[in-house]
């Protein structure tokens, strides 16, 4: 009698590395954008590859009140979820009430401006369409700086919640110099937690200002979907390695970025997927200094 072969074999070495470890970066729903699972269902997928925890994010909207509303599905999973907030235009910005509720109700990081920040809009200037919604939405640009470059008084508010409640501060998908305004005030502030999302993705930050970061406290993380030799874009894992080798291990962070209708869940090869753009804006510009090619949902 035929049986099913096991998806994950006794604990290969590239299993047992996943032992224990938060994915940062995921994108389950629900959303606007199309996804493949839940939150619940994509803590099961970690739990099922060994994973400890993961964190929900949603460019739209404040997920923590989505974990907390699934607290009785999550009773029997073994993985951990967490919620967090990007402040885009759909939870009014640089909005301290939102991050304030969203953290003392136990979310756990907050991502400045994503698909409502300006480097993100001048990769996508379809303005909200990354690629497609599942309804119609509206989005408006959120900038940290004001016409002096200063951080908006909104914006270090932002910082001060964050560190009161000990939480994780994310650049978003921001300018590199905006990024590097905001980490400066947080470092000044004695905030530990700050992290650089992919910054060879839409951000366009290299290795140089990456050092700047890391110096002012922050990690740089990587999706590691985007390596994945059967995901959507199979990007050649030396350009990772070199990443790692030019930063340090210690500085690195690795998370899936999973969860996207058009790709798969995490395996013991890859985890989920990321994407370039294809707009003209980012043909003349590249995001993040990668070529375009395809584009998939965020």
């Amino acid at each position: 009698m035929r049986t099913e072969r096991p998806l994950i074999s006794p604990r290969p070495a590239i299993a047992a590395v996943l032992d224990g470890l938060v994915d940062m970066h995921v994108h389950s729903g629900p959303s606007p954008f199309p996804r493949r699972f839940d939150h619940v269902e994509a803590a099961q997928d970690g739990a099922r590859i060994g994973m400890r925890a993961m964190v929900a994010k949603s460019h739209h909207h404040n997920t923590q009140m989505d974990i907390l509303a699934m607290k009785g599905r999550f009773a029997d999973v073994k993985a951990q979820a967490f919620g967090g907030i990007a402040l885009n235009s759909t939870v009014g910005g640089l909005n301290v009430h939102a991050v304030r509720m969203t953290l003392r109700m136990g979310g756990k990081v907050v991502w400045f401006p994503t698909i409502s920040s300006g480097r993100h809009l001048d990769c996508h200037p379809e303005d909200g369409a990354f690629p497609t919604t599942t309804v119609p939405l509206t989005l408006e640009r959120i900038d940290i700086v004001d016409g002096e470059g200063a951080l908006k008084p909104e914006a270090i508010e932002i910082l001060d919640e964050i560190k009161e409640q000990q939480a994780v501060l994310n650049g978003g998908h921001m300018y590199p110099e905006y990024i590097k305004t905001l980490f400066q005030e947080a470092h000044e502030r004695g905030m530990k937690r700050m992290v650089v999302s992919h910054p060879d993705f839409v951000i366009g930050a290299d290795p140089a200002l990456c050092r700047e970061l890391i110096e002012l406290g922050a990690f740089v993380e990587h999706e590691v979907g985007m390596y994945d030799p059967e995901g959507t874009q199979k990007w050649a894992p030396e350009n990772l390695l070199t990443w790692i080798e030019a930063l340090g291990p210690e500085h690195t962070v690795l998370a899936s970025d999973f969860g996207q209708k058009a790709n798969r869940s995490r395996s013991t090869r890859g985890c989920g997927s990321a994407r370039h753009c294809s707009t003209s804006a980012c043909r003349k510009r590249t995001c993040g200094g990668w070529s375009a090619t395809t584009r998939r949902t965020c």
